[in-house]
């Protein structure tokens, strides 16, 4: 008979400086609805993925308050959820190195972000950013997750780690770890810049002009928006009309996922408009969404103290759910005194 889990979310970013609104509607704004949903739900910063290419000591601890910050601003609940910092759970690790012994080279190789990341210096990089999908399905099955929401440049990661889960419980003759599923979904799962529609909205960008940070200001959310490339086209009446216009959809997808309606809704009510009319509705929108949560962030990383306490405690009952199934795992392998 098949093993029943309990319905549990698993997710995490790397706080690896500026949350962006990619971040905010590709996942954060996901797990504030998850919370509502019949799930436990985990959400983690994941600082022992960041270090997989260097870090300023300095700007990581900053980048884990502030991630940590931009998430209970969002809307994330610590007494509901559970916030942690990856390295304060120790089990993470454990876990990874016996899911690096589960893993195939070969797997690991097919990995496309490692590919992207590593380009032609792919022999000077560092093996944990090789090897980092490993720890990442350690991440989500050392609490037994059943769901995991992810955008769509994780789903390879998360097919991986069914991949593991799968051929450890065939090689060890259990169904102890659950095939996680990934939720993907949402109208902007994957927000692109504002200054090149092709692109993925991104962080590490040159220009801060192609992306709205989380902890920007109403002015300067107005201005990004004001400057966003478009085309000289009037918006359309329904999708299909979009399908060449990657700067016009991408704005549109914004102005979707940030009214919680579809595209086609939107469409509905702007279709005939020029920009000109439709970048003041979306910037008032945006400014009307966001600003309270860079308020909210500001005033919370003056308070590191507080930030931490969080996290320490979210790492408390962690443990309560990742500890048992450490101890279970080291039991199904075979390691002498996990059983004591």
């Amino acid at each position: 008979m098949a093993t029943t889990f309990t319905p549990r979310v698993f997710s995490g970013i790397q706080p690896s400086g500026g949350l962006t609104l990619g971040n905010y509607l590709g996942a954060i704004k996901r797990f504030v609805d998850m919370q509502a949903d019949d799930f436990e739900t985990i959400y983690c910063m994941v600082d022992l993925h960041a270090i997989t290419v260097w870090q300023d000591p300095a700007d990581l601890q900053k980048n884990t308050r502030e991630l940590c910050a931009g998430f209970i601003a969002s809307g994330i609940d610590p007494e509901q959820s559970i916030l942690i910092n990856q390295s304060q759970v120790p089990e993470h690790t454990q876990l990874g190195w016996i899911f690096n012994t589960v893993a195939r080279m070969g797997w690991l190789n097919r990995m496309t972000q490692f590919k992207d990341k590593a380009g032609k210096n792919r022999e000077n990089v560092s093996v944990g950013l090789f090897a980092y999908p490993a720890l990442m399905a350690a991440d989500i099955l050392l609490y037994h997750a059943t769901h995991v929401p992810v955008g769509e440049d994780q789903k390879q990661h998360l097919e991986l780690t069914r991949d593991i889960a799968a051929k450890f419980n065939h090689d060890y003759g259990v169904d102890f770890f659950p095939l996680t599923e990934p939720v993907i979904e949402g109208t902007a799962t994957r927000v692109m810049s504002l200054r090149d529609g092709s692109k993925k909205m991104s962080k590490s960008d040159p220009s801060d002009m192609s992306r709205i940070n989380m902890t920007d200001d109403a002015d300067t959310i107005a201005q990004k928006i004001r400057k966003a490339r478009t085309d000289p086209e009037a918006l359309p009446s329904e999708a299909a009309g979009l399908a060449d216009r990657a700067e016009a959809r991408n704005l549109v997808n914004i102005y979707a996922a940030l009214d919680g309606k579809t595209v086609d809704q939107v469409l509905a009510e702007v279709g005939g408009k020029q920009f000109s009319e439709f970048k003041p509705m979306l910037s008032e929108l945006a400014v009307e969404k966001l600003s309270p949560i860079s308020g909210e962030m500001a005033r919370l990383m003056e308070h590191p103290d507080e930030i931490d306490k969080i996290l320490a405690r979210g790492s408390e009952r962690a443990r309560e759910i990742a500890a048992p199934i450490l101890k279970r795992t080291y039991e199904i392998v075979g390691m002498v005194g996990a059983s004591s």
